[in-house]
């Protein structure tokens, strides 16, 4: 008799592993750059590639899960992964670089939007909040494995560009294996699957909810986009702050961003909402601020502090964004929100990217980033206060 395994641990696993394999590569960025001959904007722009990949899967495909089931988008998410990770691997320019990035960003959102509607499909109606709590923890925790694994791999193992990947492409096996052992309950589509299925169509709130949902997804929109600078530039403008150097130092203040930051969330679950959000925002303009600071007094401990309250910041947003949601949605809703919530976070990192790549080119990386902290203190520090303030995030 054939064994079906248990849902919940094994779609935490398999969204764990979907992505992990996305940040794999920051910490490798100054050997692409020293072995291809690659500029500032250069690295800017594989990680805005990755950025338009998970962007162009919560457009065309946020709404799969209701058509298919969350367990076969989850699947061809792992499977897409698999495979621009097998890319990126044998990649033998920028070029066929970013067509692996791509196809990661692409699957990455088909994974996190399908893995958060299933966690919610699968749970009792009154653990919404706990299901928030988790589905927040395990993408940033699962997030966050992916740089320190890259920095360990790519400091001490040799042909680190290779050799770095196969972790992940071992647990994707396994990951799908799981999936298709799954018992779960045979899925009822809400719609048919056809053309208007693949059609952009972000869901959005009742207009009593309208302005509660924008400052809700001005969280990931913020966390996103700070994260989004580590993520990409922090091998370049570590040289400059600290005194040591290699993918090991910047795979571990990367993953030490997400991995303080699902620690952040746990530590914060029961937590008001409305305190979440706004220590999240001004977390996240205090470690701004502190970026830009350090640039002139090149200081290890200020480095160190603003890479806490950006761990704080990146937590307590993201934990307060998907309860806000969740709050704000039915459950006919849920699937599209959540993809309107994500694409505003993936929109705060290729924008912003984009501009510190260009002006970093021109100007430096030192006004790149002067330009990029101060922009964020004078746009997130009102929000916060709007956010705290607002009564659809006092209710309890």
């Amino acid at each position: 008799m054939r064994v079906k395994w248990s849902a919940f641990p094994w779609v935490c696993f398999a969204m764990c592993v979907g992505v992990m394999g996305t940040a794999l590569i920051s910490p490798l960025y100054p050997l692409y750059q020293e072995a291809w001959q690659l500029r500032t904007s250069d690295i800017s722009l594989i990680y805005v590639v990755y950025m338009l990949g998970a962007l162009s899967g919560l457009l065309f495909m946020g709404r799969l899960s209701d058509t298919l089931g969350f367990r076969n988008v989850m699947l061809v998410g792992l499977l897409l992964g698999w495979g621009g990770t097998l890319l990126t691997m044998i990649a033998w320019d920028v070029s066929s670089l970013n067509v692996g990035r791509f196809a990661v960003g692409l699957s990455s959102s088909l994974i996190v939007t399908s893995a958060s509607v299933g966690l919610v499909h699968i749970s009792s109606e009154s653990a919404s909040q706990r299901v928030s709590m988790i589905t927040s923890f395990l993408l940033a925790f699962g997030f966050g494995l992916g740089p320190i694994t890259g920095g360990l791999i790519g400091q001490w193992l040799p042909y680190p560009l290779t050799v770095t990947y196969i972790p992940t492409l071992i647990l994707g096996v396994l990951a799908i294996y799981a999936l298709m052992r799954l018992d779960l309950e045979a899925h009822t589509a809400t719609e048919s699957l056809g053309w208007r299925t693949f059609m952009p169509r972000l869901a959005w709130t009742a207009a009593s909810d309208s302005q509660a949902f924008i400052l809700t997804c001005a969280c990931p929109f913020f966390a996103f986009g700070v994260f989004g600078l580590y993520a990409s530039m922090s091998p370049l403008f570590l040289e400059k702050m600290l005194p040591w150097h290699g993918p090991v130092v910047s795979g571990s203040s990367i993953g030490v961003i997400l991995l303080a930051s699902a620690a952040t969330q746990l530590l914060c679950a029961r937590l008001h909402v409305r305190w979440c959000g706004f220590i999240g925002l001004m977390a996240i303009v205090v470690s701004n601020a502190l970026l830009v600071a350090n640039f002139r007094v090149n200081s290890s401990l200020v480095f160190m502090i603003g890479v806490g309250a950006t761990a704080i910041g990146h937590g307590t947003c993201l934990l307060a964004g998907l309860s806000m949601v969740n709050r704000i949605a039915s459950p006919a809703e849920r699937s599209g929100l959540i993809s309107t919530y994500l694409v505003c976070g993936y929109v705060g990192s290729i924008a912003p990217l984009i501009g510190v790549g260009w002006v970093a080119d021109h100007y430096g990386l030192p006004t790149a980033i002067t330009l990029f902290g101060g922009a964020v203190v004078l746009v997130a520090t009102p929000l916060a206060v709007c956010f705290y303030r607002h009564p659809r995030m006092r209710t309890v």
